[in-house]
């Protein structure tokens, strides 16, 4: 905390590979300690937002089991993590007791989307229907259930996973899809111009959790639309849509009070992301930039580096790279201010990291300075 000019509403933590349960271990004792002594009250990690509901729902008030709750509230199989398993784990035992006000809170940021398509809105848009139905008047509703669920269809016409690399097999520009994007677009609005009556009627957690159905629902319904594209710049489109809707829950998180974030170093870093798919180069704004042109200081990232993960044949960094020169260093584990550090490595530039293995992603030397700091983790051991 003493590398940051003043407590962050959203601080971020990265990490350069998924499932290392060593790296997400060392997530769960920093988290801790954020909580205990900086006062954060809200973890959100890089999973479905929607499926997140379920894990909240049990550290807040104990619905479930623990094993309903990893099988059903996490996506990209984050849920067979031992490591996320203890840190719900300790969110419910954090929480038992504790009145609403002191609770924590867990959410999920990523919108409903998976490396091989995206979900079907019809959970959000349902949903977010069936909280407007409760509580207005039944004219100003845009549609009814029925007819929402008449021109959503089936969702296995949705989720198709050949629509990632094939336009053609997305439904996104259908006429029936527009139809739905008007009617989710009218829904939202109308919760939109109820908020004083809805908050007052229902409550602001019931109306918060509404705003999220509504992002959700209008975020995937713009990302099948753009599936259905043919355009060259389909794919970094794609990759920019996402980053935008984990953006957009980010800011909605901030609003709630201090949030710890996790999630590759790649959605939150300032500078652009970028990868090859299709065997094209895509480049795009990442979430952490999008929310850090909006708050500012009240936005903070730390990058996690490492020198080994010999078990994935990531092995001793070049010593002339980043990771090279804290490798270096005797401790095994520690914190270190990004621009200090960039600072120091200008003669010779430190160069790029090159990895053999496609789920590791070194620190980029031109984006070291646009971070608070890095933690860094000397060897990753296998979990």
């Amino acid at each position: 905390m003493r590398l940051l000019p003043t407590r962050p509403r959203l601080l971020a933590l990265g990490e350069p590979t998924h499932g290392e349960d060593v790296l997400l271990g060392l997530r769960n004792e920093l988290f801790r300690q954020l909580i205990e002594e900086e006062g954060y009250r809200t973890i959100t990690i890089e999973s479905d937002c929607m499926m997140g509901l379920v894990v909240d729902d049990y550290v807040t008030s104990g619905t479930g089991t623990l094993d309903e709750v990893m099988a059903r509230g996490f996506s990209h199989g984050f849920g067979a993590s031992a490591a996320n398993r203890e840190l719900v784990g300790w969110m419910r035992a954090y929480n038992d007791g504790r009145p609403a006000s002191e609770q924590l809170r867990f959410a999920g940021f990523d919108g409903p989307l998976e490396m091989t398509g995206a979900a079907s809105p019809r959970q959000a848009l349902t949903a977010l229907h069936g909280y407007l139905a409760t509580w207005v008047d039944a004219d100003l509703l845009p549609c009814t259930a029925e007819t929402l669920d008449r021109v959503l269809g089936a969702d296995d016409r949705w989720t198709d996973p050949a629509g990632l690399m094939d336009p053609s097999r997305s439904v996104g520009q259908s006429a029936e899809v527009r139809e739905v994007r008007v009617l989710a677009d009218d829904l939202v609005a109308l919760l939109d111009v109820q908020t004083p009556y809805l908050i007052a009627a229902s409550s602001r957690e019931d109306w918060d959790r509404a705003r999220l159905y509504g992002r959700t629902a209008t975020g995937l319904l713009r990302y099948h639309y753009w599936l259905a594209d043919t355009s060259p710049s389909r794919l970094a489109r794609l990759c920019a849509l996402r980053d935008s809707m984990m953006a957009a829950n980010l800011l909605a998180l901030a609003e709630r009070g201090p949030t710890l974030v996790h999630a590759h170093n790649a959605h939150l870093q300032r500078d652009k992301s970028s990868m090859r798919m299709g065997g094209l180069p895509l480049e795009w704004w990442s979430a952490g930039a999008i929310v850090s042109a909006h708050l500012g200081e009240e936005y903070a990232f730390l990058a996690t580096a490492l020198g080994t993960i010999r078990h994935q044949g990531v092995d001793t960094p070049p010593p002339d790279t980043i990771e090279g020169h804290l490798y270096a260093l005797p401790e095994d584990h520690y914190v270190v201010d990004a621009r200090q550090l960039a600072a120091a490595l200008v003669d010779p530039q430190p160069a790029p990291r090159r990895s053999s293995w496609f789920g590791y992603a070194p620190l980029d030397p031109a984006h070291l300075a646009n971070n608070e700091g890095i933690v860094y983790v000397k060897d990753v051991q296998r979990s």
